[in-house]
């Protein structure tokens, strides 16, 4: 495991042109501004790819000595929820130097623009687990800064509550490493907390041990979609902690790489995962009742299986969609949300996803963050890609209609990192967690240099 850091790390070098500040038209300002959703293009007014500290910290001093604000992105899968970055500096974190692992201690050492298929993968002979996402190919740093709803969540609760420390390089130019017992401020607000309060450049994050693995996903042909969604529907309700799932009606597009069962029409898919094979057995056992999947991938695996099963892309396109988080919405809640994705409905959607929350995620974690842990039952997500299907304005529609199909059980909050575009509704603090991050950012940040990196429902307008 690296050394520890300490918050007194020297003056940064003054930056020089071997820092590769990149503008646009140069190849390695595209590198820097690269983003996996499209829908949200990066456009600063200089960038740069950092793969050490002092990187970070001559970046940092650059924009600073130019009055410029300071962004921040590695892999631009929430690109579509960022504010505009024009007049920036944007700081792209791809440290050099693997995923460290301590079997022992059970922890993981991550430095920035790490994936998750990194952590999984090196994780994995150890037998121990990170409470990672659907996708390998998200960053993992920017997954933990914004909570992370993990498909061992109902298990292990959200991922930020398992951040043992994080490193950063913050306004001044430090490199700080922040935990429960070095500056618990900034270490509470950093998880969660909507960002704007420095550079990451590694977080540590506690594993946890698995010995038996049961994932996949299940796929059902329209004709069993009412049936199925029920019977999932009747399964949450008594749903052990050690199972997660997620609800999904898939109308895909008629591509090679896409199997041919899947198409021609929408289908509905169950995937997740169950630590344990009797628990596996009681979630899918009423499904596989109802009707023969037309595909069905559960099955005993390693833990390096996991960010398969969802199917999410791995190269970038322009996906554009909404997200909010659900109430109990109770069979009528259910019918809503079939009703406005299947046959008939108009839909442009390629997905329109019920994520299920609860379990630990429900629980409070005193030691947590700013964010840590979520009141409602589901999250709601939908998302359309134009160049597949549907204008961007069609697409943008059907979200309104589904948001207005499942108004009465909307709680008016989002998780931060399902949030899909920057004019969609979203919150999920109180007004006194971020007037309290709103001070730690004061503290760390008084002249402002990553104001603009915060997301815009964190920010107090008064305190502006």
């Amino acid at each position: 495991m690296s050394e520890a850091v300490h918050a007194t790390t020297a003056t940064p070098p003054p930056p020089t042109v071997a820092l590769g500040i990149a503008f646009a038209g140069d190849p390695a300002y595209d590198e820097a501004t690269a983003v996996y959703n499209l829908a949200g293009p990066a456009h600063p007014a200089a960038a740069v790819t950092t793969t050490s500290v002092a990187d970070v910290q001559a970046a940092i001093g650059y924009a600073a000595a130019r009055g410029q604000g300071v962004r921040v992105h590695t892999t631009g899968h929430s690109a579509a929820a960022a504010t505009p970055m024009d007049g920036a500096v944007l700081i792209r974190p791809i440290l050099r130097g693997g995923v460290e692992i301590d079997a022992e201690r059970r922890l993981a050492h991550i430095p920035a623009g790490r994936s998750w298929n990194e952590v999984v993968h090196a994780a994995a002979p150890h037998g121990l687990v990170a409470a990672h996402g659907t996708s390998g190919t998200v960053g993992a740093v920017g997954y933990l800064l914004h909570g992370g709803v993990s498909l061992y969540g109902r298990k292990l609760g959200l991922a930020a509550n398992h951040v043992r420390a994080i490193e950063l390089v913050t306004a001044e130019g430090r490199l700080r490493r922040v935990s429960l017992t070095q500056d618990p401020e900034l270490f509470w607000a950093l998880r969660g907390g909507g960002g704007g309060l420095g550079v990451v450049t590694a977080v540590e994050l506690a594993l946890f041990p698995v010995a038996e693995l049961v994932t996949g996903a299940a796929f059902w042909s329209w004709a069993h979609a009412e049936a199925v969604v029920e019977a999932w529907y009747d399964w949450t309700l008594r749903a052990p902690e050690e199972v997660s799932t997620s609800l999904r009606v898939m109308n895909l597009p008629d591509l090679p790489m896409i199997p041919p069962m899947l198409k021609g029409g929408p289908v509905v898919c169950m995937a997740g995962v169950a630590l344990g094979a009797g628990h596996a057995r009681e979630l899918l056992a009423p499904l596989r009742a109802v009707g023969e999947p037309v595909l069905d991938t559960w099955q005993a695996a390693g833990p390096e299986t996991v960010p398969e099963v969802h199917m999410d892309p791995d190269e970038p396109g322009t996906f554009i969609g909404d997200h909010f988080l659900l109430s109990e919405p109770g069979r009528e809640g259910i019918a809503a949300f079939l009703r406005t994705t299947g046959p008939g409905s108009g839909s442009p959607l390629i997905v329109a996803e019920l994520r299920q929350l609860g379990g630990r995620m429900a629980v409070a974690d005193p030691s947590g963050g700013a964010l840590n842990h979520f009141d409602e039952r589901f999250a709601y997500m939908g998302a359309g890609v134009p160049e597949l299907r549907g204008t961007p304005a069609e697409i943008i529609g059907h979200c309104d209609t589904m948001r207005a199909a499942l108004r009465p059980w909307d709680t008016r909050r989002t998780a931060p990192g399902f949030v899909k575009g920057l004019d969609r509704p979203r919150a999920h603090l109180s007004e006194d967690d971020i007037l309290a991050i709103e001070r730690v950012r004061a503290r760390v940040d008084p002249d402002g240099l990553f104001r603009g990196d915060a997301m815009p429902e964190t920010m107090n307008r008064e305190m502006s």
